[in-house]
């Protein structure tokens, strides 16, 4: 069977490859682009040569830099663009108009020069809201963008854990197939003739996303929307005007939108035990007694008086966080800051000692279904970064196989 081409963007350690390449071994990266803004050390393009190889079609240069007529001609481009932009954490956000969602038009360029016939994309669940004064306004430009190019597209925002994962880890995958596709051509021939009653069909059951992750149900509610020149001018007069609620899923054909929230069908879950070592664990990983005072305050609920810069005074509150994490259910999800001393970062008891201590790298490694030791090389800092940065594997893998089936 022919290869499916494949060019990998914001690659990190390489999650996309790693996932497609465990779904079928028709699917080739021939290139790959990772660069770590502002840094001299680029780790996660060191750990991705690592295990890929040397290549003059790994590039970790600046994508804006890149001119795109020299990136190979590809059938499928994937990536995790960056997404603090759009991250309920960053204060302030931004969405597509930030620092980082402008690279949202790095990816757009390739598309107008490559034409792949399939792109899958993965960002942060808060991008189909994104931004706050205009919810919706991002999701919509970068439909937009696909249906100007001739592409189709779907998303679903999937919680690992639901898909039988040992994280509650919530992103928004998006698939864009172009019109030279099978499924599109079967999906707008069915949809010009059936209308959104299609639409619901493919987000529901027909559609890669709804059988890479089968659903139990929907809501009641639903969004039936256009995004054509019909309805918006230009790019600037959408950008400008459009305010929608997207919900958990949803399907863009010739430029008219369909969304629905949908329950998933909950697979088993893993449990946090089921990923943590066997065997003795260094002592550095274990929390000390002295340490436990601010470990209890970071975790704890917390109601107190806070002094800004300019000497005024403001009431500051947030709710417990669970001190240590309940064993039997998958854990929180993994952020960059899980080396840190704070209350995001994971603290269980160890099966062995049965004292506290936090997760380890392989135990991070494993959260995302990468295997042991991926990260091994980089200071171990770099290791819970790349981690907390990372997709989930398997995830991929599950949307891999049905690329593969439909190609």
């Amino acid at each position: 069977m022919e290869k499916i081409r494949t060019v990998e963007l914001f690659a990190g350690v390489g999650g996309f490859r790693l996932g497609l390449e465990q779904a079928s071994e028709r699917f080739q990266t021939v290139w790959a682009n990772q660069w770590e803004p502002s840094t001299e050390d680029q780790w996660a393009f060191r750990c991705y040569a690592k295990h890929f190889g040397e290549s003059h079609n790994h590039v970790c240069k600046d994508i804006a830099a890149i001119d795109k007529d020299k990136i190979p001609d590809h059938d499928l481009l994937v990536g995790g663009f960056p997404c603090q932009d759009y991250s309920i954490a960053k204060k302030g956000a931004k969405g597509i108009e930030g620092k980082k969602g402008v690279l949202w038009w790095q990816i757009d360029e390739i598309l107008d020069k490559k034409r792949p016939l399939y792109v899958l994309l993965e960002n942060v669940d808060r991008l189909i809201r994104s931004p706050a004064k205009q919810k919706g306004r991002d999701l919509s430009i970068i439909l937009r963008c696909f249906y100007e190019k001739g592409y189709a597209a779907e998303w679903r925002v999937i919680n690992a854990a639901d898909y039988g994962q040992a994280q509650r880890r919530r992103r928004t995958f998006l698939l864009a197939y172009h019109n030279d596709t099978e499924i599109f051509k079967q999906f707008a021939e069915e949809t010009c003739r059936y209308g959104v009653k299609r639409m619901h069909t493919h987000v529901m059951t027909d559609g890669v996303l709804a059988k890479a992750f089968p659903v139990s149900g929907h809501g009641r509610s639903y969004l039936d929307n256009w995004i054509d020149e019909f309805s918006y001018e230009d790019m600037a007069s959408l950008s400008r005007e459009q305010s929608v609620y997207f919900y958990n899923a949803g399907a863009m054909m010739n430029g008219r939108i369909y969304s629905v929230d949908v329950v998933p069908e909950i697979e088993h879950c893993i449990p946090i035990r089921d990923i943590l070592q066997d065997g003795e664990i260094d002592s550095r990983y274990f929390i000390k007694e002295e340490d436990l005072p601010r470990w209890r305050y970071m975790k704890g609920a917390k109601n107190e008086l806070r002094h800004r810069k300019d000497g005024s005074t403001y009431c500051f509150s947030e709710g417990v966080v669970a001190f240590p994490e309940p064993l039997d259910r998958p854990s929180r999800t993994m952020l960059t800051s899980e080396s840190n001393v704070s209350r995001t970062s994971h603290v269980v008891v160890d099966p062995q000692t049965k004292k506290l201590r936090t997760l380890t790298p392989v135990e991070c490694e494993r959260l995302n279904g990468f295997p042991d030791g991926w990260t091994e090389g980089m200071p171990e800092r770099m290791r819970y970064f790349t981690m907390g940065n990372a997709l989930v594997v398997p995830l991929v893998s599950a949307i891999g196989k049905i690329i593969n089936d439909i190609t």
